[in-house]
């Protein structure tokens, strides 16, 4: 792949030298793969919750049959019931990708934005997916710097922080 290539892509680059220089393995290394990264959605967990509900009716099925008589396996079945219905409660479906968060937090504060870093934190007992995006202002070096926590269901902003960045 040609070094301009590498460039455009919307992944972590490496420049070839210094990954060689760093003895880079293969995995980290995201020019070894021509993948972009991307955030996994967060309704994989609905997998996971079908998984837990299909062993407790494995379980139910063995204690309807006489196999498991100790009361422990109700309980057993009773916990996995549990498990995978709040699986597939907490299973959002992921709508605002991290470019799109990037550009959300862009219009919500008053700067120029500079450098950002969005990461993906949840919130609440149902654990709501909610991008938390750093930005810095676009001047060199930078005067200001906000936190915007943007909402990954629907993109609205649920809060933001901005501050002057004092000079050393």
């Amino acid at each position: 792949m040609k070094e301009d290539e590498k460039a455009d892509r919307r992944a972590i680059y490496i420049p070839d030298d210094v990954a060689e220089a760093a003895a880079v393995p293969d995995d980290l290394d995201s020019d070894v793969d021509d993948v972009e990264y991307g955030v996994p959605d967060t309704n994989r967990r609905r997998r996971a919750g079908a998984v837990y509900l299909v062993a407790a009716v494995g379980v139910g099925l063995l204690i309807a049959g006489g196999f498991l008589l100790q009361p422990m396996w109700w309980t057993a079945t009773a916990v996995l019931v549990a498990v995978g219905v709040y699986h597939f409660i907490a299973g959002w479906s992921l709508t605002i990708r991290e470019d799109r968060a990037l550009e959300v937090a862009n219009r919500a504060v008053a700067f120029p934005v500079g450098h950002a870093s969005a990461s993906l934190g949840f919130t609440g007992w149902r654990a709501r997916p909610v991008w938390n995006v750093l930005v810095f202002s676009a001047d060199e070096p930078p005067s200001e710097r906000g936190l915007v926590r943007i909402d990954g269901i629907d993109g609205s902003v649920v809060d933001s922080y901005v501050e002057e960045i004092p000079e050393a």
